[in-house]
């Protein structure tokens, strides 16, 4: 759409405006074809050949994330674990990468496991700490920096302007995990990030029902170029009908992040001193370790991602969540439904996730519906 740059809210809710040219509807169709015509001299005038590389599908999501987050180009993956290790796959062995040891799990594992036995010289910092992350940048040896902010579960925060002139000094990229901040409020590639990540699973689609990743370049090159090719050659594209999902998801993403942030909000200050709580994780209280940060970088809320310790260890901590009724016992995050997990037990050894922590993600839900019931959890817990 031509004109001013709109607010997140216009660009989300029209989806850029876009309307089908056949029908005139304001809805885009769902494209299932996996192959398209070939013109009588061979070539493809239309641009379309194979779904796996030129999915019409895929245009509307792309636009419009890449428009939320102020980049050049969006592509679009079967999942976020997809989109995250393309990053690395695009680099060549025997390259140095840093990663923060507060992160995804999964991608934390892959990394610790396939990417050093794939060539990937992996070393694991506290992006917390400008000052680790300079010192373990080797000039003309480091090709990418990975930052996660907020980092899951114990949400802490990176500062990605530091990052990003850390890492460009040294002659390396830096790829943002946004996935919890979304870009109504963090745009990473504005702080000087040249790539951004998201588990579109999550807050971009926001309904639990799909599974997909996307990546966000800010400006073209040489790296962006060997990630389309990757893509395209290693087939880890999404569904016609997911990137449709996509779409309507990304239509209330806005709304639905500041109404989950504003009730994390509420949630994190009640439990902030409880009794039965021995310590509350959650960018926006004061006391964190990152909020100077995280409020200088995160505007208009701090996120619906928090997580608490419970007095009484372990134990205690896996009892609260077996007592709780509206909050879910399930795996995940960014949904309109709020969950509930014992990170440890699902990570396992080298955790990072103390054995008392839970972490939750606020939904939609009344904030005061959410912290009744984990009241009553946590007295029931610790009787």
């Amino acid at each position: 759409m031509d004109g001013p740059r709109l607010h997140p809210e216009s660009i989300a809710a029209q989806a850029l405006g876009w309307i089908d040219e056949a029908t005139r509807a304001v809805i885009p169709p769902v494209h299932v074809s996996s192959t398209y015509l070939r013109d009588p001299d061979n070539r493809y005038r239309s641009g379309r050949a194979y779904a796996r590389a030129d999915n019409p599908a895929f245009d509307q999501a792309e636009a419009v994330i890449s428009a939320l987050e102020g980049g050049h180009e969006a592509m679009l993956y079967a999942s976020g674990m997809a989109a995250a290790t393309a990053c690395f796959l695009a680099l060549r062995p025997g390259d140095h990468v840093l990663a923060p040891r507060v992160m995804y799990w999964s991608l934390r594992d892959w990394l610790g496991a396939f990417a050093r036995e794939w060539g990937l010289e992996v070393e694991f910092v506290d992006m917390a700490e400008p000052a680790a992350l300079r010192a373990a940048l080797r000039p003309g040896r480091t090709r990418l920096v990975w930052v996660e902010t907020p980092a899951n579960p114990l949400w802490s925060i990176t500062d990605i302007a530091e990052a990003a002139a850390a890492a460009h000094g040294a002659g390396a990229l830096l790829a943002v995990d946004s996935t919890v901040a979304t870009p109504v409020l963090t745009r990473p590639l504005a702080l000087g990030a040249d790539l951004v990540m998201h588990a579109a699973t999550k807050y971009l689609n926001g309904h639990s029902d799909l599974v997909a990743g996307v990546l966000v370049a800010r400006e073209p090159s040489a790296y962006w170029q060997r990630l389309r090719a990757l893509r395209v050659q290693g087939g880890a594209t999404l569904g016609s009908f997911e990137s449709w999902l996509l779409v309507r998801g990304l239509r209330t993403l806005p709304l639905r992040v500041r109404a989950a942030s504003a009730s994390a909000a509420r949630i994190a200050a009640h439990f902030a001193a409880h009794p039965r709580v021995r310590e509350l994780l959650y960018p926006g209280l004061p006391g964190f370790a990152g909020h100077a940060v995280a409020a200088r970088q995160m505007q208009g809320g701090f996120g619906g991602m928090l997580s608490l310790c419970v007095r009484g260890g372990e134990a205690a901590a896996v009892a609260t969540a077996a007592g709780v009724r509206l909050w879910k016992r399930a795996t995940s995050l960014g949904g309109t439904e709020s969950l509930i997990e014992h990170r440890a037990s699902v990570e396992g050894p080298g955790t990072p996730a103390p054995a008392d922590l839970l972490r939750l993600s606020v939904g939609l839900e009344h904030a005061d519906d959410l912290i009744a019931d984990l009241e009553e959890a946590l007295a029931a817990a610790q009787n």
